[in-house]
């Protein structure tokens, strides 16, 4: 239940961040905002009841993680704002891909046939998408790819999480990598002279959502049931969150998706779980 529940709360994320009506990256910096200020008093009870201070380690990684999360979520976010809701968000679930090849160099791990494959067919599935829309001036190719480069620092996250999570507990390593990730977007607002406020009411409503319901409550449920299901059932079953995606953006945004998008995107979603599949046996 707190997958599934988790799941669906994400799939959420990149219908709020076009209903919110904001520059992608202002979007991101108030959900890890308010995500931080919603686990700041749940972090220091926590603290409080530690015998033994943090690990330093393991909030070092905490920090990296935050820093790779929020490049990949401001480029995700941006991605979104330009194109549509469904492209940008499959392409960064693309991130197992990238994951896989950083772990034969880092952790030198080695893989079967079956991880070339999945690669293989998910990078075909990506070209099958996108195929009538490389000379369009939609902004779907811009999308699509600012999705790629934000899967490969989700990549980063997971790889740089692997780690942590062995050093540091779930509430902890949330609340260390999400202000890490607010600082990384604050930032990023700063340099690209984005405005802080002078937002209407409407768009202050879908922030607040976005950061307490995607970041807190999502992202606290998934990392929950981590600890009870293997990773075996918890990576495939997130592969709906495209897909979930897809389908609210078609009826709540009403975004046109052509027979090739769709076929792509099935090939896509077939050839990350091949990956999971590979990888995980």
């Amino acid at each position: 239940m707190a997958l599934i529940i988790g799941l669906l709360f994400m799939s959420n994320a990149a219908i709020l961040i076009k209903a919110a009506n904001a520059p992608g990256i202002v979007t991101i910096f108030y959900r890890m905002l308010f995500a931080s200020l919603a686990l700041l008093v749940p972090f220091f009870v926590y603290l409080k009841k530690q015998k033994n201070p943090l690990p330093q380690r393991g909030v070092m990684l905490a920090i990296l993680a935050g820093v790779c999360f929020g490049i990949d979520m401001s480029l995700w976010s941006t991605g979104v704002v330009a194109s549509n809701a469904t492209l940008p968000t499959l392409t960064a679930n693309m991130a197992p891909l990238w994951v896989g090849i950083g772990s034969i160099f880092i952790y030198k791990e080695r893989h079967g046939v079956g991880f070339w494959i999945g690669i293989l067919l998910a990078l075909s599935g990506a070209t099958i998408m996108l195929f009538k829309d490389f000379n369009a001036s939609n902004g779907i190719i811009e999308g699509a790819m600012l999705g790629v480069l934000a899967g490969m620092f989700y990549g980063a996250f997971h790889l740089i999480s692997q780690k942590g999570r062995n050093l540091l507990s779930t509430l902890p390593f949330l609340f260390i990598s999400t202000t890490s990730s607010a600082l990384v977007a604050f930032i990023l607002m700063f340099v690209k002279h984005l405005p802080f406020g002078g937002y209407p009411a409407e768009t202050w409503m879908f922030l607040v959502l976005f950061g307490i319901g995607v970041q807190v409550i999502g992202w606290f449920l998934i990392n929950y049931s981590q600890g009870y299901i293997p990773a075996s059932v918890v990576s495939p079953t997130l592969l709906g969150q495209p897909v979930l995606t897809a389908v609210l953006a078609t009826t709540l945004l009403h975004e046109e998706l052509t027979k090739l998008h769709w076929s792509g995107g099935v090939v896509v979603v077939f050839g990350i779980y091949i990956v999971h599949y590979s990888r995980n046996k």
